[in-house]
């Protein structure tokens, strides 16, 4: 541990602490507004969160500001935790969720994006605690890292180490060379597309302050809502849910093709493989489940949220189909409609869409589809290689061969990813949960989804789960948005070695 820079750590923790209370403060007006009483705790909060990163960063004053990998492994994994422990300060202080298993599940499940909640009447929320609560989930959506590496250089702190600790997915695509842009330039994207849909949401009818929550949760590929039935409230508002879709497949996309597309170079957006297998997937899935809804659901299982007959069946089935199949696969979680309603075929199709996840370099959870895309090519090879030994054929992605190295640490994490998976969902029975509950909640808290199967299905929630069950969640949904590695390398007695 001596070989360790750990300075430089506390300082970086002292940064995210800094920035994590600003961003409380945003809440205050919001419950001055309302005259909640609660403005008191989150200003509170602010003020000892800002308070904790002012001593964290200038009584840590490293005599090199060099970061090397340990270092950019140890801030990410720190920061998350600096930021968890922190945000569930204006919970805890304003009385909101007083207890701290229930406040920290709730604070993870927003930085992390995941969406899972433990509140079961939202409506009755104060408004200030509802808008940090969609704040947690922008904040963690692009990463308050990437932000915090952009303005690093100006304390003469260099960032690449963290972006590549903290950028999710395997992709290796850079906006700019120089990584300080790259990041400015991923966060005015966020900032414009949150801006945009916050206006499209309140053209198309929802209130300022309910559209400012779900394009701040939209974005992050988070969803959270400021409604109890999530966005089946607005199911006779199909506008509203159209938006919702759009941002969301946005937002799954590898934002590096998102800035391509806005300078106009839509070629190069189709020219990805990922992309267009997670256009043809999403679409695909989504007229498959579209069929399952209109002709082979069970009429003894409708669900109460669909309301299929407010604009015709068919124009509802595909909304719901397409809706739920986006939010699953990109990992924000919202609900328009309870899929485990339409059948066991389509809640088997949707526990599938667990794993999947949206593209590298997006906001999404989950394995990614490049990942996949990478795995199967790699598969089919293998036949190939059975029939032809001394054939040397490279795995090829984008028209570029794919270094076996890539293709190994892929082939690595979705080992580790589904291992831990298993072992979650058997832990997870020992702390209550049924074996169906359990799978739904091991796959949702570990690929960042919200929403499962079992106990924990889109019209319940995770009030019920014992405290240490909330606790293990909460951990999952901490290495689930940081990539597996980042986290679990900790646990490793050689990463703490000097040499």
């Amino acid at each position: 541990m001596g070989s360790l820079n750990i300075k430089i750590i506390y300082r970086f923790l002292g940064i995210t602490a800094i920035l994590n209370g600003m961003f409380m403060f945003l809440a205050v007006p919001f419950s001055i507004y309302h005259n909640e009483p609660e403005k008191w705790g989150i200003l509170n909060a602010g003020i000892i969160t800002i308070a904790i990163g002012i001593l964290l960063y200038f009584l840590n004053k490293p005599t090199t500001t060099n970061i090397q990998k340990k270092e950019g492994y140890l801030i990410v994994t720190l920061g998350w935790l600096t930021l968890s422990f922190t945000g569930m300060l204006p919970y805890l202080l304003s009385g909101a969720i007083p207890t701290i298993s229930n406040a920290f599940f709730e604070t993870i499940s927003g930085y992390s994006t995941t969406g899972s909640s433990i509140l079961t009447d939202i409506e009755s929320m104060p408004k200030g605690i509802l808008f940090w609560r969609s704040a947690t989930h922008w904040i963690g959506g692009m990463g308050i890292i990437v932000l915090t590496i952009a303005i690093l250089p100006l304390l003469g702190i260099g960032g690449m180490q963290l972006f590549m600790a903290e950028a999710p997915g395997p992709s290796t695509d850079k906006l700019h060379p120089r990584i300080t842009d790259t990041a400015k330039r991923l966060y005015l994207i966020y900032v414009i597309l949150t801006l945009v849909e916050f206006l499209l949401l309140k053209f198309a009818g929802m209130t300022w302050f309910d559209a400012i929550n779900h394009a701040m949760a939209t974005m992050s590929t988070g969803g959270f809502s400021t409604k109890s039935d999530s966005i089946a409230h607005y199911n006779s508002n199909p506008l509203i849910q159209y938006i919702i879709i759009f941002f969301m497949f946005v937002a799954g996309t590898n934002f590096v093709l998102t800035y391509f597309a806005l300078k106009g170079k839509v070629q190069k957006v189709f020219k990805s493989e990922e992309f267009r297998y997670y256009l043809f997937g999403i679409l695909g899935i989504s007229f498959i489940v579209a069929l399952l809804i209109l002709f082979f659901q069970d009429p003894n299982l409708k669900s109460a949220l669909a309301h299929p007959k407010v604009f015709g069946e068919t124009e509802s089935a595909i909304r719901h189909a397409l809706f739920m199949v986006t939010s699953i696969i990109t990992t924000t979680g919202f609900v328009s409609a309870d899929f485990t309603m339409w059948s066991f075929f389509a809640t088997g199709i949707f526990f599938a869409l667990f794993f999947t996840g949206g593209s590298a370099g997006s906001t999404s959870g989950g394995v990614k589809v490049m990942r996949h895309i990478i795995m199967l090519k790699n598969s089919f090879l293998e036949f190939k290689k059975t029939l032809h030994p001394n054939a040397i054929i490279p795995v090829r992605y984008d028209g570029k061969t794919v270094h076996k190295t890539i293709v190994f640490n892929i082939l690595s994490f979705f080992i580790i990813y589904m291992l831990i998976f298993i072992i979650s969902s058997v832990i997870l029975t020992l702390f209550g949960l049924d074996f169906l509950s359990a799978l739904g909640a091991s796959a949702s808290s570990l690929g960042n989804i919200g929403p499962a199967i079992g106990s924990v299905s889109p019209v319940d929630n995770f009030a019920h789960l014992s405290n240490a069950a909330k606790w293990f969640c909460s951990f999952l949904m901490l290495i689930g948005r940081l990539e597996l590695f980042t986290v679990l390398i900790l646990f490793t007695p050689f990463f703490w070695r000097k040499n």
